[in-house]
Formats: C-alpha cells, sequence, structure tokens
C-alpha cells in the first residue's frame, strides 16, 4: 500500500512566498501592531524633516526669531524672547517670502497642462479624447491652483504628494486628487531612487471624526459596537501606552503617531506595501499581450471563461481540426516567479485591521505621487533652507540698526552746572530748549563753557554695506535676480539685456521648475489609469462628445494601452493663442478650411457666438429664407477681438 508523505517534509514550507497568507497563519494576535510598527519606525525616522520643514515654514511665513538660544543663566528661549529682554523689538524683513512668490508667479506664468499622445498612430483619436478627459479632470480638481500650492510646499519643504483616488465627494463621483501633508506622510526610509522605484511602504496619518469611520468601514450593527469599543479609548495616552506594554513593545519616545491632534477625532493609519505571493507570468504570442494569473486554472474573462490550461488545450484541437504542426501552435507560454505587489492596510492605533486588501487600482500601485527635491542618499534639502543664514543675518543687522540709532546721542543739552540763570530751574531750561522760537536769557561767566548740544552720527559703521551684501548673496545663493522679480532696470540697461538678465534668472530655476512638471506628469499617468478604470461610456461621452471611445474597461486592456504624456503650453498663453489663430487664419485665407473649421478649432473671444449665428444662418438659407445680419453687439466683439476685414470677408463668404 502507497504511503502518502506530507508534502511540506519533501519540499519543505513554502507557504511563507505569499506574505500576506504567512502573516495571517503565523501570529494573526500581533499581526496588525506589527504592520503599525513598522510604519511608526518609517514616521519616526522622518522626524528631522518634519522639524527643518516646520522651521523653513516658520521662516517663509514671517516667523523668523523662532529658533532657541541658552541665554546668560542658562536656560533655552527663542530668539525673539531674548531680544525683547534686551530692550528691542525683533525686527524683520521677510526677503524669502518674496523669493517663494516670485518663483511660484514664474510657474504659473508659464500656463501649462498635461497633454495625452498615443504612440500608436492608429489610436491617436484615443489619445484626443484621453487629452479631453484629463483636461476635465484637472478642472474639475482646479489643478492650476492645486499644483501651484503643491510648488509652494516643494520650495519650503521639499517634498510634496499627491494621492490620485475614485469616488463620491461633493455629491459627484469622480476622479480626484488630494493634497497631502508631509508631516502625516511617511515613506520607505531605504528608498535611494529619485524616481521612488525602490520604495517598499508608503502612508498616511488620518484624523477624522468618528462618523467618517464607521461610513466607511461599518458593515453591519456589530462592526459599529466594534469600532466604538476601539475608539473609546483611543485618545487616552495611558491607554495607549498600556497597550504597547502589552505587546511587548517599548514606549516609543514619542506617541504623537498613536494619537491624534485634536482629542475629538480618530486617528487611522492607512499604510500601503510591497507584498509577495507565487504567480504565474503569462505570455500570448497570438495577439502579444502579457499578464500574470493566480493559477493555470483561474478562468480569463478574455478567453470566454477559460483558463490558461483550458485555452492551451483549446488551441491544440483547433490546430488539429485545420492541420497545423504542433511546433507551430501559438500556446500560452507561463512562467513560475515570485510576485510583488501593492497591499493596503487600515489601522486604528491599537493595531486593530480595519479594512485591507490588493490594490484595486488598474495600474497596479498605490494611489499616492510624490517628488522629493533634491532627494541624494535618501536626504531631502529644502530651497528655502539655503537663504535661512542670509535671512537671520538681515534680520541681525536690521535690529543692530535700529539699537545704534537708538541708543546714540541725539540732541543732548550739555549744561554747566552752577549756571543756571535766576528764578530758572532745570525743567524750564528743558521745556524752553525743545520750544520752537525759544528764548533763554542768562549771564555768561567768564571761564564757563557755554551749553551745548551733542548729536552723535554713529551709525555710518559699516552696517548699510554689509546689509548689500548679504541682499547680494541671497539673490545669487536663490537665482532669483531683480529681473526676475521684476525691478525697474537701470537707465543705461538696454532692454535686450534686460530680457536676457531676466532669461539667465530662469535658467536658475529650471531644475526645479521641471521637477515640479515631471511631479505633474507622474500624477497626470495615474489619472488617465484611473479614467480608463472607472469612466463607463456615458460618462465618456457627457465629457467628449459621442466620437470619444475608449477600450473595454479591462485591467489588462488599460494596461496595453500606453500614452505618452507631454507638458505642453496651454491653450490660454496669450502669445500660443495669437500664434494659433494666424495660424488658422493662413490656412482659411488659403482655403485649406471652412469658417466653421476656423471658429471652432481657433480662440476668438466671438467664436463661439459668431459659429452659432454662422449656423443658423445656413440653417436659414437651406430653408429658402432670407439670413439675418450679424447683430451690432457681435460686430463689436469681433472688432475688439480681430481684425475686422477679416471678419467682413467672412461674413461675405456666408451670405453669398
Amino acid at each position: 500500500m502507497l504511503k502518502l508523505i506530507p508534502l511540506s517534509r519533501i519540499k519543505g514550507d513554502t507557504d511563507d512566498i505569499d506574505s500576506v497568507r504567512h502573516s495571517k497563519r503565523i501570529d494573526s494576535r500581533h499581526r496588525g501592531y506589527d504592520i503599525l510598527m513598522q510604519a511608526w519606525r518609517y514616521h519616526a525616522n522622518m522626524q528631522r524633516f518634519r522639524e527643518e520643514r516646520e522651521r523653513n515654514k516658520r521662516y517663509t511665513y514671517g516667523d523668523q526669531w523662532g529658533d532657541t538660544i541658552t541665554d546668560e543663566r542658562g536656560h533655552r528661549v527663542k530668539e525673539e524672547t531674548y531680544i525683547r529682554r534686551q530692550g528691542s523689538p525683533a525686527l524683520k524683513q521677510n526677503l524669502i517670502r518674496r523669493l517663494v512668490r516670485n518663483v511660484v508667479g514664474v510657474f504659473r506664468s508659464q500656463e501649462k497642462e498635461p497633454t495625452c499622445t498615443a504612440r500608436d498612430r492608429d489610436e491617436q483619436k484615443l489619445g484626443e479624447t484621453m487629452s479631453t478627459l484629463l483636461q476635465y479632470v484637472e478642472q474639475v480638481n482646479k489643478m492650476t491652483k492645486l499644483n501651484a500650492r503643491a510648488l509652494e510646499e516643494l520650495l519650503i519643504s521639499g517634498l510634496v504628494v499627491h494621492k490620485k483616488t475614485f469616488g463620491w465627494r461633493n455629491n459627484r463621483q469622480e476622479c480626484w486628487t488630494e493634497n497631502v501633508q508631509p508631516s502625516r506622510f511617511f515613506i520607505d526610509n531605504n528608498m535611494r531612487d529619485p524616481r521612488g522605484w525602490d520604495a517598499s511602504c508608503v502612508g498616511e496619518i488620518h484624523d477624522v471624526p468618528f462618523d467618517a469611520v464607521i461610513t466607511e468601514f461599518a458593515r453591519s450593527a456589530d462592526d459599529y459596537a466594534t469600532l466604538k469599543a476601539i475608539y473609546r479609548n483611543a485618545t487616552d495616552r495611558t491607554a495607549i501606552t498600556q497597550n504597547l506594554d502589552t505587546f511587548g513593545v517599548s514606549n516609543p519616545t514619542t506617541l504623537d503617531f498613536f494619537l491624534p491632534d485634536n482629542p475629538l477625532l480618530c486617528r487611522v493609519v492607512e499604510i500601503w506595501r510591497k507584498e509577495t505571493k507565487p504567480r504565474y507570468r503569462c505570455i500570448d504570442y497570438n495577439n502579444g499581450s502579457i499578464f500574470k494569473v493566480n493559477s493555470l486554472d483561474e478562468q480569463l474573462d478574455e478567453y470566454d471563461g477559460r483558463s490558461v490550461n483550458k485555452e492551451n488545450q483549446h488551441r491544440r484541437k483547433m490546430a488539429q481540426q485545420v492541420g497545423m504542426p504542433q511546433d507551430e501552435i501559438p500556446f500560452i507560454e507561463t512562467e513560475w516567479f515570485i510576485d510583488s505587489y501593492w497591499y493596503y492596510y487600515f489601522l486604528t492605533p491599537f493595531g486593530d485591521i480595519l479594512a485591507e486588501g490588493e490594490t484595486p487600482y488598474a495600474h497596479g500601485e498605490h494611489p499616492y505621487v510624490w517628488e522629493a527635491y533634491p532627494f541624494i542618499d535618501g536626504e531631502i534639502h529644502s530651497f528655502v533652507a539655503d537663504v535661512i543664514d542670509q535671512q537671520r543675518y538681515t534680520n541681525r543687522l536690521i535690529t543692530l540698526y535700529d539699537f545704534i540709532m537708538r541708543a546714540s546721542a541725539k540732541g543732548i543739552l550739555l549744561w554747566p552746572e552752577g549756571t543756571l540763570p535766576d528764578g530758572y530751574a532745570i525743567e524750564d531750561i528743558a521745556e524752553e530748549w525743545h520750544r520752537y522760537n525759544g528764548i533763554l536769557m542768562y549771564k555768561p561767566k567768564a571761564g564757563v563753557p557755554i551749553p551745548q548740544q551733542i548729536a552723535a552720527n554713529s551709525t555710518n559703521i559699516g552696517i548699510t554695506e554689509l546689509l548689500n551684501i548679504q541682499l547680494k548673496f541671497f539673490e545669487d545663493i536663490s537665482g532669483v535676480h531683480g529681473a526676475l522679480q521684476g525691478k525697474s532696470a537701470h537707465s543705461s540697461t538696454s532692454g535686450t539685456l534686460y530680457a536676457q538678465q531676466a532669461q539667465n534668472a530662469t535658467t536658475s530655476l529650471l531644475d526645479i521648475l521641471d521637477t515640479m512638471s515631471e511631479f505633474i506628469v507622474a500624477g497626470a499617468y495615474k489619472d488617465v489609469s484611473n479614467i480608463q478604470q472607472f469612466y463607463d461610456d456615458r460618462k465618456i461621452d457627457n465629457i467628449a462628445g459621442r466620437d470619444g471611445k475608449l477600450p473595454p474597461v479591462n485591467p489588462d486592456r488599460v494596461r496595453n494601452v500606453e500614452f505618452d504624456l507631454s507638458i505642453t503650453e496651454s491653450q490660454t498663453t496669450p502669445a500660443y493663442r495669437q500664434a494659433a489663430n494666424q495660424f488658422l487664419l493662413q490656412l482659411w485665407q488659403a482655403q485649406a478650411i471652412t469658417v466653421e473649421q476656423l471658429l471652432e478649432h481657433g480662440d476668438f473671444p466671438f467664436g463661439d457666438a459668431l459659429l452659432q449665428s454662422i449656423r443658423s444662418q445656413k440653417q436659414q438659407v437651406a430653408e429658402g429664407q432670407q439670413p439675418q445680419p450679424i447683430s451690432p453687439h457681435l460686430r463689436q466683439q469681433a472688432q475688439q477681438g480681430a481684425n475686422m476685414d477679416a471678419v467682413n470677408q467672412i461674413y461675405q463668404n456666408i451670405t453669398t
């Protein structure tokens, strides 16, 4: 009789390849807390970044005397407090805020937006439709404003994060972009790739009302009761500490990760980790597709519900029917491999898993998009941090200047002792001295000097020169010079030289501006994937019209349709609009396009109204009616927005 030997004794325990299944089997009680503590370690390792971000933010928005120093008594006090103790105001001139505004202004003046261009020319129409949908999503999320604030964050902290999701918000179901506060964001600290491709863990801290928690995670009355019991003590520092001790975890140096900032809110930690499991990589040479499956017997929709094994058997039968040789059959080739995929967790401060699962997005990743500038050896160095020392020394010189001016002698009167006129007290002398047209009568004595006033000009000790040097250093270090700031040029400066100076200043900011553009493109990729996955045909028709067609909502099809996203100049730019209109007018004058095409694709202030009027007149002519002339109001609009001769010529072509 055949004796069966357990497979684990022959092959060994391979269940740990599936990291999620292994964690559930080996220790379900500590599982959630182990994941939570991993996130806490990553969050704690970013403490220095958060402290530097707060300091940079203080300096940017005017709190520039908030650093602590040691006073003469050995106590740590703020610089502002120490200066006020000396009897001086803590003066400051905020140059950093002006610097940030100038860089953001340069970015907004570029008026750029992402567009889609299909690599496959046969799918160019699909690319145009996707560009329309992407611009719609950009407008819904007000990305022009959000990107400007994102650049401001990038300048201040060096890290900007957005979250790309799909769902209900503001009474509508759309693809949304959420602005993530970097102080609540954490990421794998072992990451070294500036593109972020080697990240294995990423997450965010949420503080939300209890109503939002039960709305998102409660699916029954028992779930509601469980959540209520969990969050009853979720703001109690003692309860959090005792729970840490229960699981044998040493008390961390700070409990900020576990406790909400507002005790009326509930803390939920969102964590996305890379997990592993065995899968099969499949290559179908018959249509050129590459996909992966959990097992070869898993049914696939693209093969009418057949699995990979059944599809290969089906192709073998078809080949036998037509007499195809065995070595010519295009079988689906398979390869066993260990797949690394993104898996999400929503945890309470006590390690309870509220929800978990494999990424629901067709792009196969987490929903976050981030950009760190610059990211060298895992370190982030802020743009603002480079000029803090110049800002501090400028404030110090201004405060010193004020102190010297107030401490110097300004019109002090020296009156010889014992020479007061008869009937006068010293108070009378002081009052008469500062009075307009005051007169003092006294008898001078031989050898006694007359009263004199002293006004010491002790301010010209080089502070002005030092201040000018620091201002020059500020511009040289930041790269934002006077021309880029819009300062008036000297009378001897030519217009060409001034324009070249502005261009040179823009070149010095090119790296950080292109970094911001790359961040926008990375977010646009995930927007495109979410649009393809979640927008149905009716939604697409409402946005892009009846001609807008997307492939079926299928993750494999989504992956196969690739788009090349590029940052191009928007049509809202006056220079672009003028060039485009001029080009269209030339095509129309050469009779290469019709009047309706000119107005439909051009960007004229009166274009829509004139196009509607033209179509109305064409309908009247087709019905045998006398067309009505263009209204005086529309003629006035056209005269303000374009060449009136061209408009008159258009009208003549319509009516003849």
